[in-house]
């Protein structure tokens, strides 16, 4: 029986469910690169060229292992602009009896597989992603019936599932989390671990032509591209980071410095999420390293936890909530994100820099992401859709299903607490405390108001004021609106104007 196999960007892996069971001979396999999903979304350049550069290199090792692929480049002339328009093509070549295929990752691309037996009147048979460790039917299992969906408990059930830091049943090093050691500031280091670089070879540089020429209006640099784009070199630097960056990547998963751009952190989410990495043995050679002696409990819990833990839990709930997740809008923000967002030209170094890197790189790490990018489009009540759409495009390694909950759930609070208890909101005192961008910044972190005061500062207190209908009960924000409500009535309006003043001219 001759088979039809697409294979997705975000599948490039060789032990993909719909490979499974099936000789070689007996199937094609239909690789694609279609205009549709370059443009969607305005999509960063290194991350267009890293999907496409990946895929072309997945697809000759395919070939090298005895598949027949067939392979749609973007820049074909008679190709569709979309993947079902692909697949009536390849229909039309190959003749095959069915479609097996690997279900995707997002909610568009499930809706048009779903039509597919429909329109071109073969069976399909979509397949569960078995890459991931939780699966659909076991998070509504977890989730149903709770009142609160908390990622902590979710972890624990999966630490259980998988045995992963466990002995004889409880938790290694006896508590589930150690957050609370992980969040040392750091300073720069000559010794300061480097994630490898990966000269682009031919195809990639043919693809980065590519790319130059025909998105040349997409946001971010094709500067030194050195992204991994093959399983082998992903390898290359998992080994590098297990090796150099590990023992020290708890302590400071929540740093920033001045241009250090990656730090301590893997660089590995992009490699994960477009399958040419596996979180199961990620996290198994984690926890090796912990077990050996070469890495500590806090780094190793840690790392794991974001995999096991973050990774699993948003798509849980990203397929549980449904398409309409992404209209949610619980403080009912309307703002549009400051042109500034695409250029990083800002007077706040903390956002200047977090930006910069982002459109320079394609990368920022999650505390730049959340405390210093979200903390400040929650602050300034920019509309949470808006600011999904930029993570989406701006990230090498955001594809919906991880990044929608992330942002407009955990650092927006566009759910209103689905994903997380409180706003996770602050003033400029978090930033300057975990790293050294206010010390050569335009403004005071120190000052609330005035004319050289940090934002942050009279925007923390003035996100509080002006949403205390919604989070006044809140208990875990009792204690803030206690303080906020000491201060005296000048002191207060003081503060909101100096926020009022801003936002005005924040544009």
């Amino acid at each position: 029986m001759k088979t039809l196999v697409p294979v997705l960007g975000d599948q490039l892996s060789f032990d993909l469910s719909s490979l499974a069971g099936m000789e070689a001979r007996d199937i094609v396999v239909l690789m694609m690169e279609v205009a549709e999903e370059t443009t969607y979304v305005r999509h960063h350049k290194k991350k267009i060229a890293y999907i496409l550069s990946a895929m072309r290199h997945h697809a000759q090792a395919l070939v090298e292992a005895g598949y027949t692929v067939d392979y749609v480049r973007l820049d074909d002339p008679e190709a569709s602009d979309s993947f079902t328009g692909e697949i009536a093509r390849a229909i039309a070549r190959h003749d095959p009896e069915r479609i097996v295929v690997t279900e995707p990752g997002e909610w568009r691309v499930a809706a048009m597989m779903e039509s597919w037996q429909t329109l071109f009147g073969l069976p399909v048979d979509i397949r569960a992603d078995t890459r991931f460790l939780c699966s659909h039917a076991e998070f509504e299992d977890w989730a149903e019936g709770r009142r609160a969906l908390t990622m902590e408990f979710f972890y624990r059930e999966m630490r259980r599932k998988t045995g992963l830091l466990l002995d004889d049943g409880k938790p290694a090093g006896g508590q589930w989390n150690f957050d609370k050691d992980n969040r040392q500031p750091a300073d720069a280091d000559l010794f300061m671990p480097r994630p490898r670089r990966f000269e682009p070879d031919a195809i990639t540089r043919e693809v980065l032509a590519l790319v130059a020429e025909r998105f040349a209006d997409h946001p971010g640099s094709l500067e030194d591209f050195d992204y991994a784009v093959t399983a082998a070199d992903a390898e290359r630097q998992a080994a590098s980071f297990f090796a150099n960056a590990l023992p020290d990547f708890g302590r400071y998963e929540d740093a920033m410095l001045r241009g250090q751009p990656f730090l301590w952190h893997s660089i590995l989410s992009p490699y994960l999420n477009s399958g040419l990495l596996d979180p199961l043995d990620l996290c198994r050679r984690a926890e090796a390293e912990y077990r050996a002696g070469r890495a500590p409990i806090n780094s190793v819990e840690g790392y794991i936890r974001q995999i096991l833990g973050w990774r699993e839990y948003v798509r849980g709930i990203y397929w549980r909530e449904g398409p309409k997740y992404v209209e949610r809008n619980f403080l009912d923000h309307r703002r549009d994100l400051p042109a500034w967002f695409w250029t990083g030209e800002t007077d706040m170094q903390c956002l200047r820099e977090a930006i910069g890197q982002t459109l320079a790189t394609g990368h920022a790490h999650h505390i730049q992401r959340l405390m210093v990018i979200g903390n400040f489009a929650l602050l300034a009540g920019c509309d949470p859709r808006q600011v999904h759409e930029w993570y989406l495009q701006v990230y090498v390694d955001a594809y919906e299903w991880v990044e929608l909950p992330n942002t407009l759930g955990m650092s927006q609070f566009g759910d209103g607490g689905l994903l997380g208890s409180k706003p996770y909101v602050a003033s400029g005192a978090y930033i300057n405390r975990m790293s050294d961008y206010c010390g050569t910044c335009a403004y005071n972190v120190k000052e609330r108001v005035g004319p050289v005061a940090c934002p942050f500062n009279a925007l923390y207190w003035h996100f509080l004021e002006r949403h205390r209908d919604k989070l006044g009960d809140n208990h875990r924000m009792a204690l803030t609106y206690r303080n906020w409500d000491r201060q005296d009535e000048d002191s207060r309006e003081g503060i909101l104007a100096q926020a009022r003043a801003f936002l005005a001219g924040c544009a």
